[in-house]
This record gives C-alpha cells, structure tokens and sequence, in this order.
C-alpha cells in the first residue's frame, strides 16, 4: 500500500493515476497515523520550497523515513529530501540527503542567457548502480523545474542530466529516493521507474 503525501502541494491526480496504470494499490491522506502505517511514501511537490516547509508535516515524514520503509520525493517532493533551498531566502529542508537546492542562473560560461525555468525533455546519465535503475537504458524524460539540487555527496546521484549545469536527475541512499523529473508524464522510462520503486516495496515488505 502506496501512500500519497497530501499537503496541498503536490499534483496527485496525475502521481496517483500512474499508480493505478501500474496496478498498485495507494492512498492520499495528510494523516499522520495513515501515513506511518504505508508500506511506502509518494512525497510529490509543485511549487515553493519554502512554502511546501511551512505546511509539510517534517516530523511525520523524517519518522516514515527512520522506520526503513521506502520513501520518494518527486519533483520539489524530491528537492524537500535535501538539507537546504535558497528560494524565497534560504530554507531548511528535511535534511534525509545531503546536498543544496539552488536556482539556474540562468547565464552560463560563456554569458550567454539561456530559459529558466528548464521545461523539456532531457536525456538521463545513469552514474551508480541502484534497484530503481536495474534493467533500463538510458533515454529521455520530462523536466519542469527552476532549481536543481547540487549533491555534495556523489554516492547520492544515480543520474544526471545537463541543463548548463549538471542537474541531479534521480537520487537515492539506504530508503530515500528522488527524481527531480515528472516521472508520470516521462513515458516508457518515467513508467519504468516508479515500477521499478514499487518493486523495490515489495521486496523490502517481505524481509522485514
């Protein structure tokens, strides 16, 4: 059982109907009882870092997390795992990996200007093994985003994009995962990887 964090800020219709297309069964809620009992979190996300940390339950998902049960943050759901955002001024996050939130400049090397936010498709580099990875090939998926996250710690990034600057496109260590894409609207591969996360729930239920 898949449950989705629902804190007012996070596109569920779309995150909860890729669900279904994968046959799984899930539930929205913003309880903390409820959610503490999921087999593992959906955390998604649109909008402000800052705002999503003001009304997002910190607690109750820093305890899902402590429990071992799988958790993934996707898109500003992923950025939140991190330990900081400067956007709106600088906030913390929840701090359960290691690395910042920061804003494209929107110039790069050379000064040239280029389009924030970043809104397409953009190829992923695998860069470390992981089971949300395991028998995909690389190809495209669907970015909206003006932050990216700068991972401090490389054994975190498990793939990466470049969008002037190198984008940490999926990430993970130990229980916490993230894609900084749409990984519902990122077709075959986007499809691919939740079903490879619920994979991944279903053979840590079975050990524990």
């Amino acid at each position: 059982m898949i449950g989705i964090v629902d804190y007012g800020m996070g596109n569920l219709f779309s995150v909860s109907k890729a669900l279904e297309r994968l046959n799984a069964d899930y539930f929205i809620s913003g309880d903390r009882e409820e959610l503490l009992s999921a087999d593992a979190l959906l955390l998604p996300g649109v909008g402000s870092f800052r705002d999503a940390m003001e009304v997002l339950q910190a607690d109750t998902i820093k305890e899902f997390a402590a429990t071992g049960k799988p958790l993934l943050g996707i898109c500003l759901g992923m950025q939140l795992l991190f330990e900081d955002s400067d956007e709106n001024g600088l906030t913390k996050g929840l701090g359960l990996l290691p690395g910042k939130v920061r804003r494209f400049p929107g110039t790069n090397a050379a000064g040239e200007t280029y389009k924030v936010p970043h809104m397409g498709w953009n190829k992923l580099e695998f860069v470390n093994s992981s089971p949300l990875l395991k028998g995909l090939e690389e190809d495209y998926v669907y970015f909206v985003h003006s932050y990216y996250v700068s991972a401090e710690n490389s054994e975190v990034l498990l793939a990466k994009a470049d969008y002037h600057e190198e984008v940490s496109a999926v990430v993970g260590k130990d229980n916490i995962f993230g894609m900084q894409f749409h990984p519902e609207k990122s077709s075959k591969l986007g499809m691919s990887l939740l079903k490879n996360f619920l994979n991944l729930v279903e053979e840590r239920k079975a050990v524990r």
